[in-house]
């Protein structure tokens, strides 16, 4: 679904907007950054020196990582796939080979200091004890900067290579990510902040009742504990859940610290912030610090018309197909007779890169017209207009449905600060079109404009990944709920 920014010359002034409607906000715009190494364009690694071979995928978060804590952004997040196939190619390079997500944090645990590190693990096919070992590991050796995204996805070719002859109903796989979580937790709290007392003078290493098992038994998962790793820093790892079903978002509400959202629109962004509030208040959980986090691909340039030169190269690195180009290999949708099944108009003999009359636009069904919106909104080309409407734009913004916004800094720095001060969102995950020795327009750009209204911090004013989020660290629940002994 694409994510746009309403009106570049419309744009209302946003000074005083928190004042006025009671929504000011404390702290600061939370960003995040979603790495992909193979770009989250498409095409993007056909852009002239982007990255493009996963056997150097070191190099490329090494890039990434350093340039993202020199500029000061709270996290990077690394989603996951359980599966492969050739047809990603054109859908999502990034998706056929990719380092698994807690190997990455741990590579770069080691390269970084200050920036959070959220690795994901789908608990449909993870064993808890793995998961919370493997997870404590990696928040004691960054310092306490380690993070996990909980994912419930389940889809055929992924439970096949974990022995699966089917998948588990979407109500099971809720109930036992639930049920993860509350090992998760009931694990990291093992070992009392202050059981290792090394007392070398009485030979007492550990304090006595300082070592506490769980011996959880749920209708999906079980562990018996104690865990053998020491407690996390940050206590728990900030715990980040995203998925779109009423389960997905109810089970966020009673567990998550951090819950990506993906809507389409400010006006359903407000309704579903306002509707996550109030699912914390049925779990009890109204007071705690909840964040939501949106999606956002930018494509940024020093001014609005070079970013809109920029996407056109984008769209351009796109295959498609028309009457006098044929490619097997491409998706069906990627074709000119399929644009003329949106549009609603016949197209035939028509070429990609040919203009679009305004006698044919007139003609466009409802999607059509949407389709001829968004492009205006991304590239400035329109009917009868210097930057004239294609369809290639159109049939490229037909297939690439990512939350695209096109500008200059300020541009994209007011959809930012609008959607956060109408408490749409708490921040944003940033993708990338594709990855280059070039310094990302974002963090060049964007960055020190957020950090000139007073949105973003100027440096890091914690160590840990919770304290870049504004969460407390957890106490331990064992000695939470100990009865005091005279």
């Amino acid at each position: 679904m694409s994510a746009r920014l309403i009106g570049f010359g419309a744009l209302p002034s946003l000074e005083g907007m928190g004042e006025a409607t009671g929504k000011t906000r404390t702290g600061h715009i939370v960003l995040g950054t979603t790495v992909r190494t193979l770009g989250a364009w498409p095409s993007g690694w056909r852009h002239p020196g982007a990255h493009r071979d996963p056997r150097e995928d070191a190099a490329a978060l090494t890039r990434i990582a350093t340039d993202a804590e020199a500029a000061g952004i709270d996290f990077l997040f690394f989603g996951d796939w359980l599966a492969t196939s050739a047809d990603f190619e054109h859908s999502d390079p990034y998706l056929l080979a990719r380092v698994d997500p807690l190997a990455a944090i741990s590579f770069l645990s080691g390269i970084t200091s200050r920036i959070g590190l959220i690795a994901t693990v789908n608990t449909a096919y993870a064993e808890p004890y793995a998961v919370a070992r493997a997870t404590a590991s990696a928040d004691l050796l960054s310092g306490g900067r380690a993070g996990i995204n909980l994912a419930t996805s389940a889809e055929i070719r992924a439970a096949r290579n974990f022995g699966w002859e089917d998948i588990y109903p979407h109500a099971d796989r809720i109930a036992a990510a639930g049920e993860v979580v509350e090992i998760l937790r009931g694990l990291w709290d093992s070992w009392d902040d202050d059981a290792f007392e090394a007392d070398a003078e009485s030979g007492s290493l550990i304090r006595p009742g300082a070592l506490h098992s769980i011996e959880f038994v749920g209708r999906h998962r079980a562990s018996a504990g104690p865990l053998n790793v020491v407690r996390p820093p940050q206590g728990h790892l900030p715990i980040a859940m995203g998925g779109g079903s009423a389960g997905s978002r109810d089970l966020a509400a009673r567990y998550a610290d951090i819950a990506f959202v993906t809507p389409s629109t400010l006006t359903e962004a407000i309704a579903a912030y306002a509707d996550a509030r109030a699912a914390l208040e049925r779990a009890h959980r109204l007071g705690e610090h909840f964040l939501q986090l949106a999606p956002i691909l930018p494509v940024v340039a020093p001014s609005r018309e070079a970013a809109w030169d920029r996407y056109d190269d984008l769209v351009g690195l796109v295959p498609l197909a028309d009457a006098h180009t044929t490619r097997d290999d491409l998706p069906a949708t990627r074709s000119i007779r399929a644009l003329a099944g949106v549009l609603g108009v016949p197209l035939t003999g028509v070429l990609l890169d040919e203009i679009v009359p305004a006698r044919v636009a007139a003609r466009f069904s409802d999607l059509g017209r949407e389709l001829a919106r968004t492009v205006l909104e991304r590239s400035g080309r329109g009917i009868r207009s210097e930057r004239p409407l294609t369809y290639r734009h159109l049939l490229v913004a037909h297939v690439i449905r990512s939350p695209i916004i096109v500008g200059s800094a300020v541009d994209v720095a007011d959809h930012l600060e609008r959607w956060w001060r109408e408490r749409a969102v708490d921040g944003f995950t940033v993708l990338s079109p594709y990855l280059s020795d070039e310094p990302d327009p974002f963090l060049t750009l964007v960055v020190p404009e957020l950090r000139k209204r007073g949105l973003f911090r100027s440096s890091y004013e914690g160590s840990t990944l919770r304290e870049h989020l504004g969460l407390d660290r957890v106490p331990n629940s064992f000695r939470a709920s100990a009865v005091p002994t005279r």
